[in-house]
């Protein structure tokens, strides 16, 4: 008995997962992209961006991106963690609801200003 639950439940989650995947499409089709520029921040391993415009901060998330290359270009461009880089970041914001923090969804971005460089 312990066994075919474990086999229901377990089905259950594959189905759920497969849900939530074509929930996640659907809502990225519906959902605008915006520009938000800002800065770009990396360290400790994790990505934000804080809102030139509203100054909120939001974790980031690139769906297009290789995370181990993001992380050789922020420390080619910056040299160190914790640099800010002036950026325009292309995506949308989605509500983490498990974290409670809202996190923006980059599809495309650029480096606008390095500061320090005077370029």
């Amino acid at each position: 008995m312990i066994a075919f639950l474990s086999c229901v439940m377990q089905n259950d989650t594959i189905n759920y997962a497969k849900q939530s995947q074509v929930l996640v499409k659907k809502t990225k089709d519906n959902i605008k992209e915006k520009i938000f520029k800002g800065w770009w921040i990396y360290g400790e391993g994790q990505h934000i961006f804080k809102d030139e415009l509203t100054l909120k901060e939001y974790n980031l998330e690139f769906l297009n991106e290789d995370p181990k290359d993001l992380h050789y270009l922020y420390l080619a461009v910056c040299e160190m963690e914790y640099f800010p880089l002036e950026s325009n970041m292309t995506g949308f914001l989605r509500k983490d609801i498990v974290e409670n923090q809202d996190i923006l969804v980059v599809t495309d971005f650029e480096i606008d200003h390095v500061e320090g460089c005077g370029e």
